[in-house]
């Protein structure tokens, strides 16, 4: 499975316990495509998530993300690892 990163936006002033809900809602959906989301940052003040997740496609990944209900385009393939 490739590893993904991706992007939201016009998450300014959001809690963790509101991106803990919102986790919650990818990980209700990833088995439908096959993704798992391992992990979530939050970054209040410029208003960004950041979601770490294994799938077998970046269009996998933001299928789950619409399906949530919080659509992102913004989805990077990460092929090299250190």
């Amino acid at each position: 499975m490739a590893k993904f990163m991706d992007v939201h936006d016009g998450f300014a002033g959001v809690t963790a316990e509101q991106l803990a809900a919102a986790h919650e809602a990818d990980l209700a959906v990833e088995g439908e495509e096959g993704v798992h989301f391992e992990r979530a940052w939050l970054d209040p003040e410029a208003g960004k998530v950041f979601c770490l997740s294994t799938g077998p496609s970046k269009e996998a990944v933001m299928r789950v993300h619409e399906k949530a209900g919080h659509p992102t385009t913004e989805v990077y393939e990460l092929p090299v690892e250190v």
